[in-house]
């Protein structure tokens, strides 16, 4: 018995996968499935509140690993499994991303409105994010920056501690917020 396309294979995984990520306490990010020679390349990226350290990672292997091998008749031959947790170069796609890098360094790119110029990228220290939005620290200011208005953020690596001022700031529990 052969196994289903790629994309299909990877649609009929994902909810297998998911729940055996999920029963662990943490979130999948990624489940992607390549052909490499005779087997299949099935690469899972998970991440946690806390995020992902080698234990964590190991952990969601062998829970993978359990899912896959219980469903083999899906995958129907031979596969290698990599699971991995999510680059420093992941974009902020979705608001637990945001509250996961709370007090990190972001490089955003706004959305250009039509018939206007290319909008500015700036970076900026993220606050407290909801569903809708978040709060960023830039130039000194307090701004609340809506989802729906970024094109696209990713985290900055920082070799050194935050300023403790901009730290303080973002922890105040006076925040003047600037709508977008």
């Amino acid at each position: 018995m052969s196994s289903p396309p790629r994309g299909e294979l990877a649609a009929q995984l994902t909810p297998v996968v998911r729940e055996a990520v999920e029963a662990i306490g943490f979130d999948l990010e990624l489940l992607d499935v390549n052909q490499a020679g005779r087997r299949r390349l099935v690469k899972v990226v998970v991440d946690g509140d806390d995020g992902i350290g080698l234990d964590e990672v190991a952990q969601a292997s062998r829970a993978v690993s359990a899912a896959l091998d219980a469903n083999e008749h899906l995958i129907a031959g031979p596969y290698t499994l990599e699971v991995t947790s999510p680059g420093a170069d992941r974009p902020l796609t979705k608001p637990r991303h945001w509250k996961r890098n709370r007090l990190r360094l972001v490089k955003v790119k706004p959305q250009a409105p039509a018939k206007e110029p290319e909008p500015v990228e700036f970076f900026g220290r993220v606050g407290d994010a909801d569903d809708t939005g978040v709060v960023l620290l830039v130039k000194g200011e307090l701004r609340r920056v809506e989802y729906r208005t970024i094109e696209r953020a990713v985290v900055e690596v920082e070799f050194k501690q935050p300023p403790v001022d901009e730290l303080a700031l973002l922890e105040g529990k006076h925040l003047k917020e600037e709508s977008e």
